[in-house]
């Protein structure tokens, strides 16, 4: 399936300023991926120069635990694309 990279642009535009953060750290990440990096390359990539927000710091102190999308989604009652 082909994207319209125009759509894409305009949609991350749409987006208030930190939320465009994690969708740029997203694709990121799904680029790293797409390239087959492993685990241990990625850990000896240096960090980025940007400071993590408060909210972000907020989840990566907390205890609650990894939250799988399907979970997320479950929780507020919003359908999902998984089978039951």
């Amino acid at each position: 399936m082909a994207v319209d990279k125009d759509k894409v642009l305009k949609l991350f535009e749409q987006l208030p300023e930190i939320a465009q953060q994690s969708a740029y750290d997203y694709l990121q990440y799904l680029s790293l991926k797409h390239d087959r990096l492993d685990w241990e390359k990625i850990e000896k990539m240096e960090p980025d120069e940007i400071a993590l927000s408060e909210e972000e710091q907020r989840q990566l102190n907390s205890n609650e635990g990894f939250m799988s999308w399907e979970e997320a989604m479950h929780e507020l009652n919003l359908p999902t694309d998984a089978k039951s």
